[in-house]
């Protein structure tokens, strides 16, 4: 059933055509005039092309990944262990390109609010004189350029599609044990169903399970990375099972496939024999989440079950089928995943839809609208640029609760209450974590990032879905408790010093008063020789060590033994019995 589009009057109509004469000389203006050869199908695109085509196709991946630092080494600023001679370099500015600022980078920036703006591209401030200091972003990216392309395989059978990637980069953090892997890649003139497949095979880090005839379940058949010439970089080995079910049963752990293996080197998976500077895990789902823009003659013309599709990332339908669910657990899909407030026929940019689920965000337009299509001013623009930086910070805030979370299981893990080396690390690696929740809280975690009501609903919308907020009280309260805990366990440690203390200044005092009393003259060897006197001076000492040795030694008894002879309701005989206690051997 199609979705019914509200006829209205474009106010719109009567704008300056200069918005429209700046995006049709764009990139994808100038593609779009001249209609080249259908990059799927290998024929020419014909004017009467069925409507479930999908015109261009922009895929963004972002995973997040935990680095794992060696023993007492943090990974203050991870970037510095880069290696320089390896694949990656990093983007200086990517807000100024050489002294110029792009128009569409200067919407981008705009469109936060400035403590945010500090967070995506540092800040500069005023020093001595008209000197000018300037403070970096604590994220930094990096970027390899050997990548020039993707050919895969969907499924068997399949004619091999070559996707063209646009970059591919690595997000670092300050004071955070993250990475985020970000991968875009473009295709154009796609029937809806490969698109749907694109979406649901193309970010996986490693097969989940395998079909009878070992063909890998949710993954792409073929997947190879070119470089220039379109020679081969690497190939996926999703289909070699017993290399990762080998691999789970030595390590308890997934394997990384190895396409994806070789885009993050040389960053090496933490349980991998290759050495490396820095070590990564898994974090999150072995699905990445991912990022989708779709341009199509009608979008009108799609029916729910494509939307539904398109907004949770299920793939296509198979033949004969309808929903991907039910439809009682879709009947609320449009309130909980639709953002419509530009699905109809107003606007500069007509028929424009977003779909959010968490895992996705996804929007679907009009082809034949040059401000949809546009790449400086556009829609295109804000799904590169404001909304891939909504959805990259929604995704770290996710990753970075779920890294505390795990440091925390990790802490109590090894902890050995009996060792008290372990006892040790377990407070230092609680304080550094509570040390580490507070930073991320005053420098990463934001309710609110913008004033644009378009930004700020579709932050909303991710945040809801990714209950990143129900998951920071869950970590604040845990690491609270755990930091609580142990200041209580210092209070009682300090208690228990306090008394011991007091107990043998108590049975202290006795000798002091008595010495006092008498005098230092108690036994008169002023005249003795020195060495008699040595030797009397020494004899004292001993036993003035040996006795408050033992003196400390039972002071919890002695502290026992006090407390029952000023409790005026024991008796003379459970007195003496308390004063007994302190030379037994009895639990203290």
């Amino acid at each position: 059933m199609s979705l019914p589009l509200p006829r209205v009057a474009d106010p719109a109509a009567g704008r300056s055509s200069a918005m429209q004469r700046t995006c049709e000389t764009s990139w994808f203006g100038r593609w779009l005039r001249h209609r080249p050869e259908a990059a799927y199908t290998g024929r020419p695109m014909s004017d009467d092309a069925a409507p479930e085509r999908v015109r261009h196709l922009r895929q963004v991946l972002l995973w997040p990944l935990q680095l794992v630092p060696e023993e007492g080494q943090a990974h203050a600023r991870p970037w510095e262990r880069m290696d320089p001679n390896g694949p990656w370099r990093e983007v200086r500015d990517e807000l100024i390109s050489g002294h110029e600022v792009h128009e569409r980078h200067y919407s981008e920036f705009v469109a936060f609010l400035p403590y945010v703006q500090r967070f995506l591209y540092g800040e500069a401030r005023r020093g001595a004189g008209d000197a000018v200091r300037w403070r970096a972003s604590p994220m930094r990216v990096f970027r390899r350029h050997d990548i020039e392309a993707a050919r895969v395989v969907l499924q068997p059978g399949a004619p091999a599609l070559r996707l063209a990637v646009q970059h591919v980069d690595l997000h670092f953090f300050y004071d955070l044990d993250l990475v985020l892997l970000n991968v875009e890649v473009a295709a154009k003139d796609l029937p809806l169903a490969v698109a749907q497949e694109l979406m649901y095979r193309f970010g996986r880090g490693y097969p989940g399970g395998w079909q009878p005839d070992g063909t890998a379940l949710h993954c792409l058949f073929e997947f190879e990375w070119l470089g220039a010439g379109a020679r081969v970089l690497a190939r996926s080995d999703v289909q070699q099972r017993e290399l990762f079910l080998d691999f789970v049963a030595e390590h308890r752990a997934p394997r990384m496939a190895a396409h994806w293996a070789h885009v993050l080197e040389p960053l090496v998976p933490d349980l991998s024999a290759r050495s490396g500077s820095l070590r990564y895990r898994q974090i999150e789902y072995y699905r990445m989440p991912l990022m989708a823009y779709l341009a199509l003659d009608d979008p009108a013309s799609l029916e729910r079950a494509d939307f539904v599709r398109l907004g949770l990332v299920t793939g296509s339908a198979a033949p004969g089928a309808t929903l991907p669910f039910a439809e009682e657990h879709l009947r609320d899909f449009e309130r909980r995943h639709c953002y419509d407030r530009f699905w109809c026929d107003a606007g500069a940019a007509p028929r424009t839809r977003y779909l959010l689920s968490g895992h996705a965000l996804v929007v679907v337009g009009d082809a034949a609208s040059p401000f949809y299509t546009c790449d400086e001013r556009g829609v295109l623009a804000q799904f590169r640029h404001q909304h891939f930086l909504l959805f990259l910070i929604a995704h770290v805030q996710k990753a970075a609760l779920l890294m505390f979370s795990d440091r925390l299981v990790e802490a109590l893990e090894d902890l050995e209450v009996r060792d008290a080396a372990s006892v040790k690390r377990f407070k230092r690696r609680i304080r550094r974590c509570f040390e580490g929740f507070l930073r991320f809280t005053h420098r990463y975690w934001f309710h609110e990032i913008s004033e644009q009501s378009q930004v700020r609903a579709l932050f909303a919308l991710t945040v809801q879905h990714l209950e990143t907020d129900a998951l920071y009280e869950e970590v604040k309260c845990r690491t609270a408790d755990m930091n609580a805990y142990l200041d209580a366990d210092s209070l009682r440690r300090q208690a228990n010093t306090v008394v011991r203390l007091t107990v043998v200044t108590i049975f202290g005092l006795i000798g002091t008063i008595t010495t006092g009393f008498l005098g230092m003259n108690l036994i008169a060897a002023a005249d003795q020789p020195l060495a008699l006197r040595v030797l009397a001076f020494s004899a004292v000492t001993v036993g003035a060590i040996v006795l408050s040795v033992y003196t400390i030694a039972r002071s919890k008894r002695l502290s026992d033994f006090l407390d029952a002879l000023s409790d005026e309701r024991l008796t003379l005989r459970a007195k003496a019995a308390a004063l007994a206690a302190v030379f037994g051997r009895g639990e203290t």
